[in-house]
């Protein structure tokens, strides 16, 4: 009967891996399909991700409309989240779910109620080390938006890093071969996807609408903190008031950010070298010689010519 338990449980892990992977691969299919279809009938691809996310923003809007009403309180209670370091924060992350600084001073507030709620459903149920519960989930409901909104703009900037080279190399060809710079982003952005679409888009839209071109570039300046991005945007605007053929800007700063890059990975495996001999010494080490000193110790008690073996 123990035999026919243990062999149904097998089975119905092998089944849900068999059926994780055929769905896994199934997805795979479906994105392939999709992308071809939008390829063949023109329709861009990011324009239905970003419908997408409006609608999950709009969705997201109508689960925390309470959390308005302790916008004030948030803003009173200000701990590791001042005002204007939201309002930094929202900006370099892209601010996906249309957050205002009110909402989302009021939303860690709200989720610290909610919070403190479920730790007094804890203790009120019974359940183990429903006493911690109660102590740390509201601090956990106060800091899990103030981690994520900073995760996500540190993802957003990492993402700009990634794609910049890229896309200055594409851009530079296209000026080179005589189009104009709005030209050439208009058409080089088709191409790529997230932030960087995402901030040339809305630099276009400023210039359509009017907006000077050094105040959309400043623009730029104050929603990336990214090193690399910051130099491109400035260096575009130093070109633009001494009259540096962009084209050569654009190849320059590929060039260099490509050795910044090349720079930073050499650091990282600097860095990684001390923390793997760091683990060899205290753990690999240790562990290896107390195998051997084991070995070389039940060889002496238990071994064919053991110390018990004299008596």
């Amino acid at each position: 009967m123990d035999a026919l338990i243990l062999l149904c449980i097998i089975a119905f892990w092998f089944s849900i891996l068999l059926f994780l992977k055929h769905y896994w691969t199934f997805l795979k299919e479906k994105r392939k399909r999709i992308e071809h279809v939008a390829v063949v009938t023109n329709i861009d691809p990011f324009e239905k991700k970003e419908k997408k996310k409006n609608r999950r923003a709009a969705l997201f809007e109508q689960m925390t409309k309470y959390a308005d009403d302790f916008s004030d309180l948030g803003q009173r209670i200000n701990f590791f989240s001042e005002n204007h370091d939201v309002e930094e924060w929202l900006r370099k992350s892209g601010n996906p779910l249309r957050l205002t600084v009110k909402r989302f001073q009021g939303l860690k507030i709200f989720l610290f109620f909610i919070g403190l709620f479920f730790g007094i459903l804890a203790i009120v149920i019974g359940l183990p080390f429903s006493q911690y519960f109660l102590a740390f989930s509201p601090i956990l409901g106060y800091f899990l938006p103030i981690v994520l909104i900073k995760r996500e703009a540190k993802k957003r900037q990492e993402l700009i890093r990634k794609e910049l080279p890229d896309f200055l190399d594409t851009v530079s060809t296209s000026v080179q071969a005589g189009v104009s710079l709005d030209h050439a982003l208009r058409e080089v952005i088709r191409h790529f996807e997230g932030p960087i679409r995402e901030e040339f888009s809305r630099f276009n839209n400023e210039i359509d609408l009017g907006v000077p071109r050094e105040r959309a570039y400043r623009e730029l300046l104050k929603r990336n903190d990214n090193s690399e991005f910051q130099s491109l945007i400035k260096s575009l605007i130093q070109g633009m008031n001494l009259g540096v053929p962009i084209a050569t800007t654009f190849r320059i700063q590929a060039d260099d950010m490509r050795q910044m890059r090349e720079e930073k990975v050499k650091e990282l495996a600097a860095k990684a070298s001390p923390k793997v001999t760091l683990v060899t010494t205290f753990l690999i080490a240790p562990v290896s010689i107390l195998m051997i000193a084991g070995l070389m110790i039940m060889n002496m008690l238990l071994g064919e010519n053991s110390i018990f073996s004299t008596f």
